[in-house]
């Protein structure tokens, strides 16, 4: 499994938002600038936020984008599976029916079936919220803190 460039600025732009415009609305620009990502490229990844219900948009004076979502209850999992083509290990697992004729007989199936089933227990269970209680250090480590449980 391996998360693309746009899975990736997708979940820092929520951060952003989770983090610096709750309750207002962030112009492009400024999170174009904030997170050093083309407007052009952002404004991709902004549409599909929007269409899968994440975000708001609004345009004219004042407009741009805030979370239409709850950062306690927004997970990893929610953004990185809207962004991305698929996240399972293997690409006999990127339908919910599997269509591989070894899957019966497949030795390795229950290894693939149950890292799969780590990882997404796993990114569903990181909110937001946590990323905004803690940041990075000028090392780039997150400081140990009781609230920050998901180890990133």
């Amino acid at each position: 499994m391996r998360i693309s460039t746009k899975g990736r600025y997708a979940l820092r732009v929520m951060i952003d938002l989770a983090r610096n415009g709750k309750d207002t609305y962030t112009k492009l620009q400024e999170l174009s600038a904030r997170e050093q990502i083309s407007e052009k490229y952002l404004e991709g990844i902004l549409g599909t936020l929007v269409r899968g219900k994440l975000l708001e948009g609004a345009r004219g004076k004042g407009g741009g984008y805030r979370l239409k979502v709850d950062p306690r209850e927004c997970s990893v999992w929610r953004i990185l599976s809207l962004m991305e083509n698929s996240v399972a290990p293997v690409s006999c697992l990127d339908t919910k029916i599997n269509l591989c004729p070894r899957a019966k007989t497949c030795v390795t199936l229950p290894v693939w079936t149950e890292l799969d089933t780590m990882i997404r227990d796993y990114l569903d269970g990181v909110k937001l919220d946590q990323f905004t209680r803690n940041t990075p250090n000028s090392e780039g480590k997150i400081p140990e803190d009781k609230n920050w449980n998901c180890g990133l």
